[in-house]
């Protein structure tokens, strides 16, 4: 079945990380001027820091009570103008709020696209939450990219804290690259969209300030992105990737579109508090704008 086969414009939003005030933002957008096709390209969650990331008290159960009644209120007030939404969720959202995010679906609120497959304006849709291993705790979404190197100063995901157990089996042996490979098979994917919280290594969407830090004086990477997912889009070449992630990217290269062989790729990630909007069409996408709220205050994570 095609979720929306009359889509054409779109909203790309990622790294609210539960922040009330862009929410509030983006539900503002969503009423004066709804797309037909909302993504979150994850990170949507606040991130609960306690040593072991227990799941959070009922009082803090921000998915289903702060963010699914504001959809279903969206919904109502929309009506047949509610855009549909796909999502999935990012390093920094725990994973034990996965069952939540697949109750909002049950309920038509959203689409959870993780390791998953729809349809929607006529193209496949596939989803993705992980990323390559990082200098942070939590591995709920972390996995080896392509083999189990793990770059200086980063956490392997057989390491940190988990908030759902997995076996030691998956902790040393998944990677990206397989999870991919087993998600897409021999599909053909040139028509396809993929919305991926991770950007593509190497890219303008990737860059980080890390070049000028060393790790016993060992230089970092400032590319922080995907090997896998780059393949991917060299191999296979889909017609758009959705990602997020890199807050600092756009701020370091003044670039939220690149292009990668004959595939666009857009990224949404921002380094700020305020709302950061991709604006782009199906028909079009590297004719995409970037629509910003007043800024605040500069948030140094990504």
């Amino acid at each position: 079945m095609d979720l929306r086969p009359d889509a054409r414009r779109c909203y790309l939003v990622s790294d609210l990380h539960g922040e009330v005030e862009r929410y509030q933002a983006l539900f503002s957008l969503l009423r004066a001027d709804p797309p037909d096709l909302l993504f979150l390209a994850g990170d949507l969650l606040p991130q609960p820091m306690p040593p072991a990331f227990p799941p959070a008290p009922a009082g803090e159960d921000f998915v289903n009570r702060y963010l699914l009644p504001r959809f279903r209120a969206l919904r109502r007030e929309l009506d047949e103008r509610y855009p549909t939404v796909l999502l999935v969720l990012g390093n920094d959202d725990p994973r034990y709020e996965e069952a939540s995010m697949l109750g909002g679906a049950v309920e038509h609120a959203w689409h959870y696209l993780h390791d998953r497959r729809v349809i929607a304006a006529g193209r496949p849709v596939y989803g993705y939450n992980c990323i390559p291993p990082s200098p942070f705790r939590r591995k709920d979404w972390e996995r080896y990219d392509i083999s189990r190197y793990v770059d200086p100063g980063s956490v392997s995901p057989e390491e940190g804290e988990l908030t759902v157990p997995r076996s030691a089996r998956e902790r040393r042996n998944a990677t990206i690259a397989s999870d991919l490979e087993r998600m897409v098979g021999d599909a053909d994917v040139s028509s396809a969209l993929f919305l991926f919280h991770v950007p593509p290594y190497k890219t303008v969407l990737d860059t980080t300030n890390l070049h000028a830090k060393k790790v016993d004086g060992v230089p970092l990477d400032r590319h922080i992105g995907s090997i896998a997912v780059r393949r991917l889009i060299e191999e296979r070449q889909p017609y758009l990737t959705l990602h997020g992630h890199v807050h600092e990217a756009y701020s370091l290269t003044g670039e939220f579109v690149t292009r990668i062989g004959s595939t666009w790729c857009l990224s949404s990630a921002h380094h700020g508090s305020a709302l950061a909007v991709v604006d782009f069409t199906l028909d079009d996408p590297s004719s995409a704008r970037r629509r910003v709220s007043p800024e605040k205050a500069v948030r140094p994570d990504r």
